[in-house]
């Protein structure tokens, strides 16, 4: 059975689609080119919209990014307008998305830990050999029994 969406849900996700496309074929502003909208969230009264973007220019150029987006928000409004029919079409308000990043920085981490734990398992081995040709472990009798 599908899962049902309300309708908030689904007019979130209709505007950060019709946004993304106005943004990726519409806006001119070479500050706003290489973004990506990661979600949107709408209030009940559908009056203001928090739209969340990550840049693949990293977070240097944020600053720049938001005034180009800031200044295309009308623009953007009144397309989105045209393109969905609500009653009342939400004031944007863009923030950028600092999940991507951290989870990027979050999987370098858990990699680095990986391999240095790799690496202390491998030295680890090295050092339970007792020098006599042996692992350490002692052997067992025939009757399965440690011998001593």
């Amino acid at each position: 059975m599908p899962k049902e969406y309300s309708r908030s849900q689904r007019v979130v996700e209709q505007i950060r689609r019709e946004l993304a496309e106005l943004i990726r074929l519409e806006v001119k502003d070479p500050r706003v080119g290489f973004i990506t909208l990661t979600d949107v969230e709408i209030t009940p009264d559908y009056a203001h919209a928090k739209v969340f973007f990550t840049s693949m220019t990293g977070e240097a150029d944020v600053p720049e990014i938001l005034k180009g987006l800031r200044r295309a928000g009308g623009f953007l409004r009144r397309e989105l307008g045209r393109r969905i029919r609500i009653h009342t079409i939400p004031e944007l308000h863009f923030h950028y998305d600092r999940s991507v990043e951290e989870g990027s920085r979050l999987s370098r981490l858990i990699d680095e830990v990986v391999r240095e734990d790799e690496a202390r398992s491998q030295d680890g081995d090295k050092g339970k050999d007792g020098g006599d040709g042996t692992d350490g472990s002692r052997a067992a009798d025939d009757d399965g029994k440690a011998g001593g």
